[in-house]
C-alpha cells in the first residue's frame, strides 16, 4: 500500500474512533467549517473526509462553499461571497494575509490546512474534552427559530449569534474547470448564513429569528470578531 494511502487510511480510522465515543453530558458539539469549492481540484479529498462527520451528533459539520475560484471555469452553485468574507475574518484574526481551499476551521479557532484527517481527529478530540461553556436550546416554531442560552462560564466579551441552513446532501456533475467530467456528492452545504444579532453574555440569551424553509438550522454563538465558538446547536 502506498505511503500516502496508509496515512489517509490511518487518519480516517482515527477520526472514526474519536467520533464513535458517546457524547457525555459535559461535552459540547464540535463545529467543523469546511471552506471548499467545486472549482478547486484539491478539494474533493477534503470533501470526502468532511462527509465522514455528517452523521455524528457530537459534531456540527458545515461546508461553506466560496466563490473566488469561479473564474477558473466553473461557477460553484453553492458559493456565496459571505462565506469568503467569514473565511477572511478568520485569516485576519490569525494574522494571515491570504485564504485558500480546502481549509477546515474547528470551533472557530483551529485551522486545518487541506485534507489532513489525523490533524482533524486530534482537533476534534481536543474540543470534545473541553468543558461546557453554556447551555444552548434551539426550537422551531413555524417560520421562526427561538434561541435560549445560559450565561457563559469563563467567557468575556460581546458575542455574535450566527444562523444558517444546511442542505444534508446534493450531487453535482461538474462539466468545466479543474474538476470537469466528475460527479461529486456534497454534504451539509451551508446557505443563508446571517448574523442574527449580538449578545453581551451578561444575562441569559433570549432571541427569536425568522428562518423559513425545511433544511436543518444551525445556530452558532461566537465571540465577536471571528473569535472562538462558545456554543452551537443544530435543529433538524
Amino acid at each position: 500500500m502506498p505511503r500516502v494511502t496508509r496515512i489517509l487510511t490511518a487518519g480516517l480510522l482515527g477520526l472514526g474512533a474519536v467520533l464513535a465515543t458517546p457524547l457525555a453530558a459535559e461535552q459540547r458539539p464540535v463545529v467543523v467549517e469546511l471552506y471548499t469549492s467545486q472549482g478547486c481540484s484539491s478539494c474533493p479529498p477534503a470533501d470526502k473526509i468532511f462527509a465522514e462527520l455528517a452523521d455524528h451528533s457530537d459534531v456540527i459539520a458545515i461546508a461553506l462553499h466560496v466563490d473566488y475560484w469561479d473564474y477558473i471555469g466553473w461557477k460553484d452553485e453553492f458559493a456565496h461571497p459571505g462565506h469568503a468574507d467569514r473565511q477572511r475574518a478568520y485569516a485576519a484574526k490569525a494574522g494571515r494575509r491570504s485564504i485558500y481551499t480546502p481549509e477546515m476551521v474547528v470551533n472557530g479557532e483551529t485551522d486545518i490546512v487541506g485534507a489532513k484527517p489525523m490533524d482533524l481527529s486530534k482537533a476534534i478530540a481536543m474540543y470534545k474534552d473541553a468543558g461546557l461553556r453554556m447551555d444552548l436550546d434551539v426550537r422551531r416554531e413555524g417560520g421562526r427559530i427561538n434561541v435560549q442560552g445560559s450565561i457563559p462560564v469563563g467567557v468575556v466579551g460581546p458575542m455574535d449569534i450566527h444562523v444558517l441552513h444546511v442542505t444534508p446532501k446534493q450531487t453535482t456533475e461538474i462539466t468545466r474547470g479543474e474538476n470537469r467530467s466528475h460527479t461529486f456528492e456534497y454534504t451539509n452545504i451551508g446557505h443563508d448564513l446571517k448574523l442574527a444579532g449580538t449578545w453581551d453574555g451578561l444575562s441569559p440569551l433570549e432571541m427569536s429569528v425568522d428562518m423559513s424553509g425545511d433544511d436543518p438550522v444551525v445556530v452558532l454563538v461566537q465571540l465577536a470578531g471571528a473569535g472562538p465558538i462558545v456554543a452551537a446547536a443544530r435543529l433538524d
